[in-house]
Order: C-alpha cells, then structure tokens, then sequence
C-alpha cells in the first residue's frame, strides 16, 4: 500500500538548534499515527514544515503526499491538498460565532456576498458530525474548551480534510471532554481520514493509535505497531534513553510545623455580582507538606489560588490568610509576594511568561529589586541569576538570552518556576505544574518539587491528573463547586474515593 505521507530526511535548524535531524517516517492511509516524544523533541516542528508553516526551502529533506513530491510554499498550500493542523493553541476567534470561525477564510459567498443561509446550514450539519448541538450563531467564548475543540475539527471537516494532524488535542481538556474528542477521531477513522497525534498522554495514544512513532532530540528512534502489545513503559524508555519505572520521584515524607492557613475564604465573581465562587473554604500546609486540590473543571481551585495570591481574581472577598501564626496581607500581588506567597499559572504562555522576551528577562521578573542597583538594573547580575536557575533546574536552551516563547513547553515551565523560586517564597502554589509537558520532564518537574519541600516549604498542588495528586501529595483536599468537600490522608486516597467525594457530598 502506497503510504498517504511520506517524510524523508527532514533537517530544520534554527540559530544555534538543530530542532530536526534527518527525521523520516511514514503513514498509511486510514490510520491514526501517533508522534511522541520529550519536550523539543521536534514533533511540533516536524509538524509545521509538513503543514508549510515552515515553507519548502526553509529545511532539507522531502516530503510526498499520495504518492507524489509536494513543495509547500505556505498552509494554503496543504490545506488545499486537505492537509489541516489542529495547533495545541486553538485557531479560534472568540467574539465570532461558531459558524463564522468555522468558514472565516473560506466563506459561503457569491461575488463578494456572504450567503448566511449556505453558511449556518453547512455550519449545522458540521457540528452533528462532531457530536455538537450548539446554535450556529453562538458565540465561541460562550463554551467550553473541549467543545472549542470540536469546532476546529468541524473547521477542518469543512475543508475535505484527508490528513488531520492534532497537536496536544487533549491537554486541556477534562476526562470526560478527552474520551468524547478520541471517540470522534475513531469516528473519523471509520469515514476514511487519516490523523497524526501529537500527545503527552500515553494511555489515550494506546487507546485510539494505529502506529506510533518516537522522535528524541530532533531524531526518528523507532516506529512500532501500538495493536501489538506496545506498553507505556516501553514508549517512555524509547522517549527519554531510560528506563522511567518510577514516575514520581520517592520523597521522605515528613510534615513539620502549621506553616500556612487560610480560614473561612469567600470569593464572588469578578462580573456576576450575585454569583459566589468559592464557599467558606479553609485548609492549611505544614512544613515540607505537599498538600493537593483536586476537583473537575470549574470547582474553583484556580479561583482559590488566584484569589489567594494577591486577590489577582474575584471580587468581595472574605476570610483571612495566616503564616506561621501571623496574619499576612495579601490584598495584591506585591504584598502576596512580600508575604512569602507565590503562584505558578495554568496557563503560562498568557499569564506566566512574556514570550518575547529572554528567559533571563523572565526569570528577575517577579523580583527586579535583587538584580538592580539604584533603581538600574544590574545586567551582569540578572545574568548570574538566570545562569544559576539554569543550572539548577536543567532548563535546556543554548543561553539564558535565548526568547523564552522559542523553547519547548517543559523548558518554559522551568523558567516559570526559576521566577517564582528566585523571590524565595514560603509557600507555592502549582495550578497544573505539568500540564502539556512530556514524562521526562515531569520527572524533573517534581524532583523540583521534593526539594522544596526538603528544605521545609510548603507547596500547593493543584491537577486535573489524580495519578499526579497520588504520587506527590502528602493530604489531598477535594473541590466541588467552589467547597471543599473532603480531605484524604494520601493512605485513604484513591481515584475512585476522590471522585466519590466529588459526586456524593
């Protein structure tokens, strides 16, 4: 069978990285291909010069498409051959509607005359084919981000796709959301298109994938047959170089003193007046404690954070927050700071990093006092201290003034956690500390996190991911609608008690 896709000796470089190296894979026509690998690994980019978001000449190597040599100026170029890309980062215009999104770039029209009928009835008929209900006229901010997801590959089905590629189509997603999206794609299958998944989720890659190919350090390292008895242990160790039996880091666990509390904490929404968020909430950290939140999308564990880190969310809040005893202010963001407080974002690209700027530039950030003199920014200074995080957390990039939006998704998130550990905090609050980053990574991620809790800090941990919660929490409190609804020893915790808590109390 001839392959639909064929890659061969892909080489992309950038300045000072070879991100791709004689890369070459193939696939079949009708299957669902699954591209795993670390963080910059070369998935995403290997991804962008199929799709001519790296055009042809701007990397070696060649790329056939059914069969024939392709030569993609831009994406026009593939979309046109019913290539479309999915980015993790979705492609949607909020203040559109679903329909508008769904066409923009590729309207119903006749000599310059929009036809709204064609569009809204083309609209309906694409969304019952990815399981939506939603009125072609409602507004994309106004639902959810799994069904965000959806719209783009109804977008992509209004195109004729043959070959969707996603990339990390379920990193934000919740449980439920992830098993509809993955059903779709089987779905797809059945219909006779052909996907290529990038993900960091091994269990859903065996669950849905045909093939599986694994790319390390900008190299093809095996492509093997996922119907074959493929295990995620054998995936891991092809992914990293080593064997990853252990996933979470062992750590002494030994909780000291009362560090912090928070006692009856009340937050209502910033634009709804008459809607409460978070209901009465109290818990507390002790020394070298990992304590957990765990609870479904929209329970209000982020809000909590937020709300407690500088009231940076909410409005009408209520309760107080002590350290060690002593009452602290935390009625903004500098004061949370001062106060030994500090916050690691869900979402980093938006709210934790400046992209355009260097990692050194990101990494004094929260704290620019410590590298100034008189009010002037010492250079040398703020060098010597992204060099020492650097250094200290394995943060890959060919220097601490390389742009922070060039690097991998596991190497941006280290340099998140560089800016919030070079102000020294006493507590740390982790919302999602490892969503869309790779195994290996995440290893490194939580070694990070056992040493702070070594030297005595606590850290708040908040995931989506229970396994996560079980192998690095000391107590677990649950959400559910904005209360806390249990707390569990980790030697009571358990998925299925977790998730009781959730859908019981």
């Amino acid at each position: 069978m001839t392959p639909i896709l064929e890659m061969r000796g892909i080489t992309k470089t950038f300045p000072g990285v070879k991100a791709l190296d004689e890369v070459s894979f193939q696939v079949q026509p009708g299957e669902i291909h699954a591209l795993v690998g670390e963080n910059g690994a070369g998935k995403s980019t290997l991804m962008k010069v199929l799709s001519g978001v790296y055009p042809h000449g701007s990397f070696e190597g060649e790329i056939l498409y059914e069969g024939q040599p392709v030569e993609f100026a831009g994406i026009h170029d593939s979309e046109r051959r019913g290539i479309i890309i999915i980015h993790q980062e979705l492609a949607l215009v909020p203040l559109l509607s679903i329909a508008e999104n769904i066409f923009l770039g590729n309207e119903c029209a006749s000599r310059g005359v929009l036809n709204w009928r064609e569009t809204f009835s083309r609209t309906e008929k694409l969304l019952k084919k990815v399981g939506l209900s939603e009125a072609p006229g409602t507004l994309v901010d106004k639902i959810g981000v799994g069904k965000q997801q959806l719209v783009e590959i109804a977008k992509a089905l209004s195109k004729d796709v043959k070959l969707l590629i996603l990339d990390e189509p379920t990193a934000a997603l919740q449980e439920n959301d992830s098993r509809k999206l993955l059903d779709l794609m089987l779905e797809l299958k059945a219909q006779g298109v052909t996907s290529i998944i990038i993900s960091h989720k091994l269990n859903e890659v065996r669950q849905v994938a045909d093939t599986v190919t694994v790319i390390r350090d900008g190299r093809t390292i095996t492509t093997r047959d996922a119907k074959a008895g493929l295990s995620e242990a054998e995936i891991v160790r092809h992914m990293v170089g080593r064997d990853m039996s252990h996933r979470y880091p062992i750590r002494e666990r030994r909780a000291g003193d009362l560090l912090m509390e928070v006692d009856g904490w009340n937050v209502w929404h910033p634009d709804h007046a008459g809607r409460q968020v978070i209901r009465d909430i109290s818990f507390n950290v002790r020394e070298g404690e990992v304590v957990g939140i765990a609870g479904l999308m929209g329970s209000g564990r982020t809000e909590l954070a937020m709300s407690i880190f500088g009231r940076s969310w909410g409005r009408n809040i209520s309760g107080g927050v002590r350290l060690r005893g002593k009452p602290l202010d935390v009625g903004a963001v500098d004061r949370a700071i001062a106060a030994g407080l500090a916050y690691v974002t869900e979402d980093r690209k938006a709210l934790g990093l400046i992209l355009d700027e260097s990692v050194k530039f990101n990494t004094s950030l929260a704290r620019l006092e410590a590298v100034a003199s008189r009010g002037v920014l010492d250079d040398l200074r703020d060098i010597e201290v992204a060099e020492r995080y650097r250094n200290a957390l394995g943060t890959r990039t060919p220097s601490v003034s390389q742009k922070v939006g060039n690097l991998s998704g596991g190497n941006q998130q280290k340099v998140v956690l560089a800016k919030w550990l070079f102000t020294e905090p006493e507590v740390l609050m982790l919302d999602e500390p490892t969503r869309g980053i790779d195994v290996g990574a995440k290893y490194e991620i939580y070694s990070i996190i056992n040493d702070l809790s070594a030297q005595g800090k606590g850290v708040v941990m908040i995931s989506s991911e229970m396994p996560e919660l079980l192998g690095m929490c000391d107590r677990i409190y649950v959400m559910s609608e904005g209360a806390i609804v249990g707390e569990l020893p980790i030697a009571e915790a358990s998925q299925e008690r977790i998730m009781s808590l959730i859908v019981t109390e």
